[in-house]
């Protein structure tokens, strides 16, 4: 009963044009759902250098981000190393800003669209939250908003939603994978 009351709840809210994704769709739907890539998508994801491109960015930026987390917690358990901290998160986030770039540019290649394909909608709009979070550490990090430890929380904050959409695009990997077997 208060699942069919949530459930007309977060109709009323839902904007996505993606049903399953939303969560909109159960699963008796399953079946009916679209495949992570179509045929055609599937070949011109293989055919595209882009694909390469991302391969090798995302477990850079996965390495980038650990060496970040441990000067960053490094300065909150003995207070030495902030700029060093400090300059890793800015780091870190040029190499989100060209992943975000290339992933774009992968998915126009691919489905069409530079961002919010029907297939990546969610981790698209989770990762508006972590370029958000990241350049708002980077204008606190510039214009000196904030003082030590705000910014260094504020960037915590950013690796978490951060690690979130990892998670979220190993998934849909996952879910590439097991689709391409089937």
């Amino acid at each position: 009963m208060l699942s069919s009351a949530v459930d007309r709840v977060i109709a009323q809210i839902d904007n996505s044009p993606y049903g399953y994704s939303s969560g909109r769709m159960t699963r008796r739907h399953a079946a009916n759902r679209r495949p992570v890539y179509t045929a055609e998508e599937r070949a011109r994801r293989d055919r595209t250098h882009w694909t390469m491109v991302q391969g090798l960015l995302a477990p850079f930026q996965f390495v980038v981000f650990a060496v970040s987390l441990a000067l960053l917690a490094r300065w909150l358990l003995t207070g030495e190393g902030l700029a060093s901290a400090e300059l890793s998160v800015v780091v870190k986030t040029l190499v989100l800003y060209a992943i975000m770039v290339t992933g774009s540019i992968w998915e126009k290649v691919v489905f069409g669209k530079y961002l919010f394909a029907e297939s990546f909608y969610w981790e698209d709009v989770f990762s508006m939250l972590v370029i958000g979070l990241h350049t708002a550490y980077v204008g606190a990090f510039l214009f000196g908003w904030g003082d030590a430890d705000f910014r260094i929380w504020l960037a915590l904050a950013a690796y978490a939603a951060y690690l979130i959409n990892a998670v979220q695009f190993v998934m849909k990997l996952r879910q590439a994978r097991q689709e391409a077997r089937a």
